[in-house]
């Protein structure tokens, strides 16, 4: 079993201001602190980590320091999350240099996952013509992901063009990358993430675990999540990378953490996972 948690819940989930008026610097960030959340985490039980781009980039110029940390606290750089419009031709040079840049970084510290959300909702609503843009744009992510020796997972996420499931079902034919199936928002964009995994079991490399309750994400067991049986397909599919937990806000995050680490350690079936 191999457990990782998600660095956003300390700070929240927000996005660096530069990127208003310049798209390259436009990178999600969480403001509280990475080092904080880093010894949180370790101490709550987990081997890994997932980190927002623009919280790997704040360690760009200090890579030593960081890499110090995390043998320090015995912890693995599981993988970054990153996103953009993707559908936009005239922005999309600029989204996929600035992915460049995080995926290079995370190579460097020896990260495995290259995880993207996106897929813009445009003012006047949605075109048909944006899925196979978008599946295009992903397309180049795999390629710069392969670059750098990584896998690209798409994350499907509230907000976006592909969080309803037959949104997703209409991407997924039109682009090659990995689905990294976050199991409350796809419950939250009104799907099943038990079927979701079901139905593309041979194209997931990676994966979130968070629960969902009265339109709210809460520690894992504390919502309406069929975590038992997740697992269980997951097993049967022979999967055995990380489980990423992820609670994008908690008002004590170790606390969360803790949580989540106790709730899923009574499942036998991630033993063998």
């Amino acid at each position: 079993m191999k457990l990782g948690y998600q660095t956003n819940t300390w700070g929240g989930v927000v996005g660096h201001p530069a990127g208003v008026t310049s798209v390259k610097d436009l990178y999600y960030l969480a403001n509280g602190s990475t080092v904080e959340a880093l010894r949180d985490i370790a101490a709550a039980g987990y081997t890994g980590f997932e980190i927002f781009d623009g919280n790997l980039m704040q360690f760009v110029d200090k890579k030593e320091e960081f890499s110090s940390l995390l043998k320090e606290l015995s912890l693995t750089l599981i993988g970054v999350y990153t996103g953009g419009n993707f559908i936009f031709p005239d922005i999309l040079e600029e989204e996929l240099t600035k992915i460049e840049l995080v995926a290079a970084f995370a190579s460097e510290l020896g990260a495995e996952h290259l995880v993207v959300g996106g897929g813009a909702i445009r003012g006047k609503g949605i075109k048909e013509s944006d899925y196979p843009d978008l599946g295009n744009a992903l397309n180049r992510v795999v390629e710069i992901a392969e670059k750098y020796k990584l896998i690209a997972s798409y994350h499907p996420h509230l907000g976006t063009n592909v969080q309803a499931p037959d949104q997703l079902d209409k991407l997924m034919p039109l682009t090659r990358i990995n689905l990294c199936p976050d199991t409350a928002h796809i419950e939250a964009g009104g799907g099943d993430p038990v079927e979701v995994i079901k139905k593309y079991a041979d194209r997931i490399k990676y994966i979130h675990f968070k629960d969902y309750k009265d339109g709210e994400f809460v520690p894992l067991g504390e919502g309406n999540q069929n975590f038992n049986e997740m697992c269980r397909l997951l097993n049967e599919a022979n999967y055995d990378g990380w489980i990423t937990v992820e609670l994008d806000s908690y008002p004590n995050p170790k606390e969360g953490a803790e949580i989540s680490r106790s709730y899923l350690a009574k499942f036998e079936v991630l033993q063998q996972i």
